[in-house]
């Protein structure tokens, strides 16, 4: 399984719910664990969705 930094991605986001702290916005779930571990148990196949960041320009 390739790793994939959720952290990275565009629909990525962090909840004020103590016990799912971690959320996607693509695939519309919140998660005690990292959404793309989440997708991978789920489907066995790693996360497709994922949209890196654009980087500030700065």
């Amino acid at each position: 399984m390739k790793r994939i930094n959720c952290r990275r991605c565009e629909h990525y986001f962090v909840t004020w719910k103590p016990k799912h702290p971690h959320g996607c916005k693509a695939y519309g779930f919140k998660s005690p664990q990292i959404p793309s571990l989440v997708v991978f148990q789920s489907t066995g196949t790693e996360c497709i969705l994922f949209s890196e960041k654009n980087p500030p320009k700065s």
